[in-house]
């Protein structure tokens, strides 16, 4: 096989080896230890942080691509490739993706939603509910009830949770010299950091997860849509494009807002007069108009230039990026503001003054004074606004000027479920299964997004 790194996937590896350089960076610096500290102790900040934390990983799995070589026809011919763009989280979550069903299937069913024609041996035709194309594939074995898959995902916890608490309580009992008091530390919470809400996450995702890959070879278990795709499938991957959007749109918007904002309350004046006037009349512009107009531009060029796009990934991506990108220039301007305002107050300190009558250069100051002393407001409003970015996917895409319709995200599953909750009998679950996942996904980003706030903010109460 060969690897094929798109666009988009160079930038999330750029993007989780600048988080990886940066962890290390705050971790050599008291002031900045000290609030990430402060977030792990918090349960509900340590529970919503390992949430968000999965959603990456399987983001990241789903953003190494590679394709299949063909089978070679003549000895000694170059080697050819599948068009099929695969990634890892594809071959993690097989047969998802592979089989697909005639029409609609109701979440862990055995038969089609609907009734199908059927071909009688003596040749009559009928309707009846047909067995589904994944249960009829693994008539050689014995297909497990759901029942047993649960029980054997209980069981597997178990043990791997039993592995993991032994380990730790070894590793505690070794530094306090005593099993029974690492064992009260730990499950009567007498520790600073929550072990009891870390183990307890842990076991219910890998039940969860256990649970999930012993049913998919053999059921839908989130039921499949009109096409016939299964579900759950469409769901997990489009937590690559959510994680896209906010990590992306940020890397656009954060630059904008921090070099102008900086500018416009440090150097005020016609500068300042410059700055205000760009987000001022950004503001005014109904964001959506301008995001259609974009979207809309880059849809025509990529019709126009089809030999630059060669491929249903590639125009698929572009699409995605230049959406991050909208999004970004739509989006700095509050930031913007807060940052121009808090620079202001900054430059009338005593240790900025004197700074400058000792003859400091105005770039040093900004990026030895100015800039520590806002970071704690760049990244709280980077994490609340994570959130937001990813809603604003889902509704975009919704009005037809989001991603791609090729592309997995939750707002094509929302817009491609819009008439079905009108069918009779009704098919929820295509719509239920995106809402259950951007749901736990932004309630997740939003209570790290507190946590992060009342730690890194210097107002907070201790």
């Amino acid at each position: 096989m060969r690897i094929i790194l798109l666009t988009s996937d160079a930038l999330l590896f750029a993007l989780l080896a600048t988080f990886i350089l940066l962890i290390f960076m705050a971790l050599r610096k008291e002031h900045w230890r000290r609030p990430w500290k402060k977030v792990l102790e918090k349960p509900l900040g340590l529970l919503s942080l390992l949430i968000v934390i999965l959603y990456f990983l399987v983001a990241l799995l789903d953003s190494i691509h590679f394709v299949r070589a063909l089978p070679e026809t003549t000895n000694g011919a170059l080697t050819q490739y599948s068009t099929q763009v695969e990634s890892v989280l594809d071959n993690l979550m097989a047969p998802l993706g592979r089989i697909t069903e005639k029409t609609y299937s109701a979440p862990l069913a055995t038969k089609l939603y609907t009734k199908q024609s059927k071909l009688l041996p003596n040749g009559d035709w009928v309707r009846d509910y047909l067995p589904l194309t994944i249960i009829t594939m693994t008539h050689a074995v014995p297909t497990p009830t759901i029942a047993a898959c649960v029980a054997q995902g209980a069981v597997f916890t178990l043990l791997g949770m039993a592995c993991l608490i032994s380990v730790l309580l070894l590793i505690m009992s070794y530094r306090q010299h005593s099993f029974n008091q690492a064992w009260q530390r730990i499950f009567c919470k007498k520790t600073n950091f929550p072990w009891y809400t870390l183990l307890v996450t842990l076991a219910v995702l890998f039940f969860l997860i256990s649970t999930t890959m012993l049913l998919i070879p053999y059921y839908h278990v989130f039921g499949t849509d009109k096409v016939g795709q299964d579900v759950l499938y469409a769901a997990i991957k489009s937590i690559r494009t959510g994680i896209l959007i906010g990590t992306l749109t940020s890397l656009v918007m954060v630059p904008f807002a921090v070099i102008l904002g900086m500018m416009a309350g440090y150097w005020g004046g016609l500068i300042d007069d410059i700055v205000q006037y760009l987000y001022t009349t950004l503001s005014s512009i109904p964001g959506v108009l301008l995001i259609a107009a974009a979207i809309l531009s880059i849809q025509i060029y990529i019709t126009n230039h089809p030999e630059t796009f060669t491929t249903l990934n590639a125009r698929a991506d572009i699409r995605l990026l230049a959406l991050c990108f909208i999004l970004g220039i739509t989006s700095w301007t509050s930031l913007c503001r807060v940052l121009r305002a808090e620079t202001l107050k900054l430059r009338e300190l005593d240790y900025i003054q004197a700074a400058k009558l000792l003859g400091t250069k105005d770039g040093r100051i900004l990026a030895n004074h100015i800039l520590p002393n806002i970071m704690h407001i760049i990244l709280i409003t980077v994490v609340l606004d994570f959130s937001v970015l990813v809603l604003a996917e889902a509704v975009l895409t919704y009005v037809g000027v989001g991603v791609d319709p090729s592309t997995f995200s939750w707002g094509n599953m929302i817009d491609g479920a819009r008439l079905e909750i009108a069918k009779d009998p009704l098919v929820w679950w295509p719509l239920t299964s995106a809402f259950l996942f951007m749901f736990v996904f932004i309630l997740a980003a939003n209570l790290l997004a507190d946590s992060v706030r009342d730690a890194f903010d210097p107002r907070a109460e201790d």
